[in-house]
């Protein structure tokens, strides 16, 4: 039999590829000469750049950059030189995990550092470049990305605007002499699983700011200041942002990715099924397991289960998931279109004893699944 398993990690419990290792433990003994292809996969978010790892054949890249408030960090980005594609994920240099919680306040954060990254893998001849933008710490429209990448911000007196977000109110013109010739020759695909605007009461600020420390004062000066940013990217770059859903992402990094990169916003999911070719790769399967830490009804909306399914609907292949938790309806389940799912707990237990034991429980989880195949094979 041929299996492929392709999940999501368990968040705080097992990655993408602790999950394969155990699910093929469980396979293999059952079916000792079965084919099984690996493929960890994420929808963009914190783990992406792990998972991708394994599938990419690309080498971690370290790189010395700003964190969101202009501290020296070490970021790491994916790079494969054979095919000139880089995966970065914005939280390495510009996410909320790099602040201690005093330190939460948009109002200061700053992409700079996703800029650096971007500016290293230019230097080294990247192509095709795939942007993670979960996890954000900022609410500045991409105008650090930007700056880092050569854009100058100038206030109503020809002077710098320092690229944070209570500065988006200051900008009035965008100058782009210095802004790096690379750029032309890159093709960037953003993962972008939300429909927010850049400004007003679905956009950054108002949805995304408190979570990043802003309180109502300080989320009305951002919002004004996205809309301050709208109009002068249109103004000075000929762009119109605020009809395009997805770019309120991140703080407003999904517009400022279109602005400054010429990107295109994509599902996270189904960005990193293209970048690990996985159509070509399920060709043939019998069976395609996947698993996430909690399997609910945010899953029909895109996440990585999800994309699996679509898939191997295509190809008509049965799915399984195996997850730490399973909050679905028998309907719920039906329109996902999963074949078999099971949670992988198998006693009553806190969240700590649940997570010590996740491989344990998703190996023997995954060897029962294989005796029910056999008994009907």
């Amino acid at each position: 039999m041929k299996f492929v398993i392709a999940p999501d990690k368990y968040k705080g419990s097992l990655t993408g590829v602790e999950f394969c290792n155990a699910v093929e433990k469980g396979l293999l003994k059952v079916f000792p000469d079965a084919t099984i292809t690996k493929i960890p996969l994420g929808d963009g978010g914190d783990g992406t750049l792990q998972a991708l790892k394994h599938s990419m054949d690309g080498v971690i890249i370290k790189v010395k950059v700003n964190d969101p408030v202009f501290r020296p960090i070490e970021a790491k980005y994916l790079f494969n030189a054979e095919s000139k594609t880089a995966f970065i994920e914005m939280a390495e240099a510009s996410g909320l995990r790099l602040l201690k919680e005093d330190e939460i306040n948009c109002l200061n954060t700053s992409s700079y550092g996703t800029g650096e990254i971007i500016k290293d893998a230019l230097k080294k001849g990247v192509k095709y470049l795939y942007l993670g933008i979960g996890g954000s710490a900022t609410n500045e429209a991409g105008i650090g990305m930007a700056t880092a990448l050569g854009f100058r911000f100038l206030d109503e007196n020809g002077e710098t605007v320092h690229p944070i977000g209570k500065n988006l109110n200051r900008v009035r013109n965008i100058e782009t002499s210095n802004v790096s010739p690379l750029l032309k020759d890159i093709e960037v695909k953003v993962a972008c699983d939300v429909n927010n605007t850049l400004h007003g009461q679905n956009g950054a600020a108002y949805v995304y700011a408190p979570q990043k420390g802003a309180d109502d004062k300080a989320v009305a000066h951002l919002d004004k200041g996205l809309q301050n940013i709208a109009k002068v990217i249109s103004s000075d770059l000929n762009i119109g942002l605020q009809d395009i859903p997805g770019t309120g992402a991140a703080g407003g990094m999904g517009a400022g990715a279109i602005a400054f990169l010429k990107a295109e916003l994509t599902s996270g999911i189904e960005m990193i099924k293209d970048i690990v070719d996985f159509e070509a790769k399920i060709t043939g399967a019998d069976w395609i397991i996947t698993g996430e830490g909690k399997l609910d009804n945010q899953t029909l909306s895109g996440k990585t289960v999800k994309g699996v399914q679509t898939s191997a609907e295509k190809n008509k292949i049965p799915v399984a998931a195996f997850c730490g938790v399973v909050d679905l309806t028998i309907q719920e389940q039906n329109e996902l279109g999963l074949s078999y799912v099971s949670s992988i707990l198998n006693e009553v237990a806190d969240l700590k004893t649940a997570i010590s034991s996740s491989y344990d429980n998703l190996v023997k989880t995954s060897y029962n699944f294989a005796q029910l195949l056999k008994a009907n094979y």
